[in-house]
């Protein structure tokens, strides 16, 4: 006999943990998720940064929302982060300043001196910069894990080694067979990540053209060793970004290379390309590549991430395509998620957040 949930989330990332910790007070939540642990994916490979701009200005509300309640239960860790350019990018920095300002973020422009006092061994050429106090790193881990005890707490069900094989209307609502066992729902809520518009078709749903994009990292051991407190440098023009960690430097080469939904591996030429473009910023001697792994980022066509209900059919709420930015703005996302799923009213966290923005019905399926 199937067990009888108010809501069944597909996927137990940061994505459908923090959304079923804010529903499970309110209404009997069931997560699915196909791997043995939550966080497998995505949300495990995360380079771990809140930074106010990433992800661009329309997701800059989402990050700012999110920020007072990731400082305020200990997930955060300043750093500062810092743009940094060329001669031919004055405009781009400028652009980029009057653009993330306008919006809100706390950043200023700066010269040659000041990137020199943030980062070592800077090599000619790099002139301009943008400077970002707030930015730091974020406790991905102990985020991931607040929501999934806040979900138990409440009352919510987790089933791991779960993937969904068919998913059917039912009586108003969603019937979900997943490893041999059988539930009942009268909403399915969409959480999976790169595998979003799979979880759709197979509901009969149209695909919202969720797009995985596989990002790179490796962990280098430097000569100097980077210092503990320099900030996070990222290229202007989207070409890389480092940041130490534990006398180690990760180091991304910011690739976007389409991927099937997969459990993403690295290419061996993303990793020598990240390599070689920190080698023109720095003149650091690389000794080791010591680890290198990758996950995959998704997006819907506008990139911005979609959260609402589906015009078509309105038993099945997307919470998805939410890139690379999907944990800096998890306590936004789902405090706004469940409010548009349950139709409460905002509160002062999410009062600034625009339904329409994110809403399915913007893509026009």
């Amino acid at each position: 006999m199937a067990e009888r949930f108010d809501i069944a989330i597909v996927g137990a990332g940061m994505a459908g943990a923090s959304l079923g910790a804010e529903l499970a007070p309110h209404a009997n939540v069931l997560v699915l998720e196909a791997e043995d642990r939550p966080g497998y994916h995505a949300t495990g490979r995360s380079a771990a940064f809140w930074e106010e701009c990433y992800g661009g200005p329309q997701v800059v509300p989402l990050t700012l929302a999110s920020g007072l309640y990731l400082r305020g239960h200990g997930f955060l860790r300043r750093r500062g982060a810092v743009y940094v350019g060329r001669d031919s990018d004055t405009a781009a920095l400028d652009a980029f300043v009057a653009r993330f300002s306008a919006r809100g973020a706390n950043i200023e422009r700066i010269g040659r001196k000041a990137l020199e006092e943030h980062i070592p061994g800077l090599r000619p050429g790099w002139t301009g910069g943008v400077w970002e106090p707030a930015c730091s790193d974020i406790d991905v881990a102990g985020l991931h894990a607040h929501y999934l005890a806040a979900f138990a707490r409440a009352g919510g069900t987790l089933r791991t080694n779960a993937r969904v094989e068919r998913l059917e209307r039912a009586g108003g609502g969603w019937s979900i067979a997943s490893a041999g066992a059988e539930f009942e729902a009268a909403v399915l809520v969409n959480a999976a990540g790169a595998w979003a518009d799979g979880v759709a078709r197979m509901a009969g749903v149209p695909a919202a053209g969720i797009s995985p994009m596989r990002r790179t990292v490796v962990q280098l051991r430097v000569d100097p060793p980077p210092p503990d407190d320099m900030p996070l440098v990222l290229d202007i023009e989207g070409g890389f970004y480092f940041r130490p960690e534990n006398g180690r430097l990760w180091l991304s080469p910011q690739d976007e290379t389409p991927s099937a939904p997969c459990d993403a591996a690295p290419e061996e030429l993303a990793v020598a390309e990240a390599v070689d473009r920190l080698q023109q910023v720095v003149d650091w001697r690389v000794q080791a590549v010591e680890r290198k792994w990758a996950g995959l980022r998704s997006f819907a066509p506008d990139r911005r991430p979609v959260y609402g209900l589906d015009p078509v059919d309105p038993a099945f709420f997307w919470f998805a395509g939410q890139g690379g930015f999907g944990i800096q703005t998890a306590p936004a996302a789902a405090r706004f998620g469940a409010q548009l799923l349950l139709g409460a009213a905002r509160d002062e966290m999410t009062a600034g957040l625009d339904p329409a923005l994110y809403s399915p019905a913007r893509l026009g399926r």
